[in-house]
């Protein structure tokens, strides 16, 4: 059962620059404080919608869950300084975050922000994924469905967006949010929340290809990624670790595997 105080469905905001004659709309962005069983855990800057998959997405990407039955509640409070998601989770995963406690400052979106070392950076590793086969013109056909299903970015301009598409390419979810990890939280999220077992897929999406979405998709059991835009080069030794398609500069009719 979820409860909330507030459904922040405002993903725009609507204003006139100094000196400009019309309105503009502009994408939100604000902190979503995490807590997990009253302590506090992350807090990112986010898009205010959609904020129950991405408790969800997030919880499982980081590791404070396994799967969604171990996520009990989510409440959402609306805050003077931003939005607050309080997740109850079992107690044998309480007990595991006190032992792994992680805090993230959520600035960069890097994902290292709250790593205490170098030591700590290899601490979360995901099991090897198996990378699915694509049918001819996959990748083409959800980039195509991607951009057509990114109506906030279509009025502003300022988000990005991740879906989940079948082996055909055919587009099946879509979430977006200001942060390329975000929507991909987002989008686990949405995808562990769905009914039933998941049909194969991979994920499509706007960003440029780096470590933390490798390692974010990973931890989903998910094995191929295909971004619009530039590879990292720890973004491909992370994908080849771990056994995932990684493909790369995947727009305007030409696409690069990279692992």
């Amino acid at each position: 059962m979820r409860h909330e105080s507030l459904r922040p469905t405002e993903a725009l905001l609507r204003l006139r620059p100094p000196g400009g004659t019309a309105d503009e709309e502009i994408a939100v962005e604000m902190p979503v404080a995490l807590t997990v069983n009253g302590v506090s855990q992350a807090v990112m800057l986010a898009t205010p919608a959609d904020l129950e998959d991405f408790a969800l997405g997030f919880a499982l990407a980081e590791g404070w869950i396994a799967h969604r039955g171990e996520l009990l509640d989510i409440e959402t409070e609306a805050r003077a300084d931003g939005i607050e998601l309080a997740l109850t989770v079992t107690a044998v995963r309480e007990q595991g975050l006190k032992l792994r406690r992680r805090q993230l400052a959520g600035r960069t979106g890097c994902g290292l922000c709250g790593l205490e070392s170098l030591a700590d950076f290899n601490s979360l590793q995901p099991a090897p994924v198996q990378a699915p086969e694509l049918a001819p013109g996959a990748l083409a056909r959800a980039m195509a469905e991607l951009h057509r299903a990114q109506v906030l970015n279509a009025r502003c301009g300022g988000l990005h967006a991740a879906a989940w598409c079948a082996l055909d390419g055919a587009l099946r979810l879509a979430r977006e949010d200001v942060g390329r990890h975000n929507a991909l939280d987002k989008l686990i999220g949405a995808r562990a929340a769905a009914p039933g077992d998941p049909a194969p897929g991979f994920v499509a999406m706007s960003s440029r290809a780096s470590h933390e979405l490798v390692h974010k998709a990973a931890m989903a059991g998910i094995g191929l990624l295909a971004c619009v835009s530039a590879p990292s080069s720890l973004a491909i030794s992370t994908a080849q670790g771990l056994g995932l398609r990684l493909w790369a500069f995947v727009r305007e009719g030409r696409a690069t595997r990279y692992a």
